[in-house]
């Protein structure tokens, strides 16, 4: 029997954010997030966690080919780097105009 996984309502990283990688073997490393994986509680980032994947050939590849990609990082690894300050900051959420936003905690701005 398959286990249920539970998807959070708000995740503190979206597409799009600059996030730097807090831990594992591309730590230091920032990127775009590319994509966010709800489910799996990954994403994909940007020219950070790249793989090699062989392919078999194909109409781009017509010998076969090793392809670099990237790979998901679990989002706990990533932490959204705060525009203002170009540092890696916490995630707060606070109520501005009957909207809920995010915000940076350590300068107080409003990320999106």
């Amino acid at each position: 029997m398959k286990k249920k996984i539970d998807i959070p309502a708000k995740m503190h990283i979206k597409r799009g954010d600059i996030v730097r990688v807090i831990a594992g073997d591309d730590k230091g490393k920032q990127g775009k997030v590319l994509v966010v994986e709800r489910a799996k509680y990954r994403a994909i980032i940007e020219g950070v966690n790249m793989v090699s994947r062989h392919t078999k050939p194909n109409a781009q590849h017509p010998n076969g080919a090793i392809v670099k990609q990237e790979a998901p990082v679990h989002l706990s690894n990533l932490m959204i780097i705060d525009s203002k300050m170009n540092t890696a900051t916490r995630i707060g959420r606070k109520v501005v105009d009957g909207k809920l936003k995010r915000y940076s905690k350590k300068s107080g701005e409003i990320i999106d």
